[in-house]
């Protein structure tokens, strides 16, 4: 598994953006693809997971509503969609993958892509 997110950058309160993760090693069949973020001076915070074979979502409570996860697994990727941002959801944002079905915390997540700066202006 190696994966690769992208698709970050500056953009005003109230805007949208999304986030990409591509798994270049394999597909993410069977795995659950969670999205998390870490703002300077914090602990890495859990934001979502698309979970295994039938794809369905999990969301953190700050993020419930407004962001949303999803797969394309003909393009091995899987996206954040990101809507009504704050700025309080500047962070680095990393994608990664678990075996384990409910997997939310980062200790559950075996593989890591690279993260993307997200910085939502106000």
């Amino acid at each position: 598994v190696q994966l690769q997110a992208s698709g970050g950058g500056l953009v005003q309160a109230g805007g949208s953006l999304t986030l990409s993760c591509v798994d270049s090693g394999r597909t993410f069949t069977g795995l659950t693809v969670g999205w998390f973020r870490q703002a300077p001076g914090k602990e890495r915070e859990f934001v979502g997971s698309i979970r295994g074979n039938r794809g369905s979502t999990y969301y953190a409570d700050s993020v419930k509503g407004r962001f949303a996860i999803s797969r394309d697994s003909a393009k091995n990727t899987v996206y954040l969609q990101m809507h009504s941002l704050e700025p309080e959801d500047t962070a680095v944002y990393y994608c990664a993958a678990a075996s384990y079905y409910y997997a939310i915390r980062p200790n559950e997540y075996a593989y890591w892509g690279q993260g993307t700066q997200v910085t939502v202006s106000s």
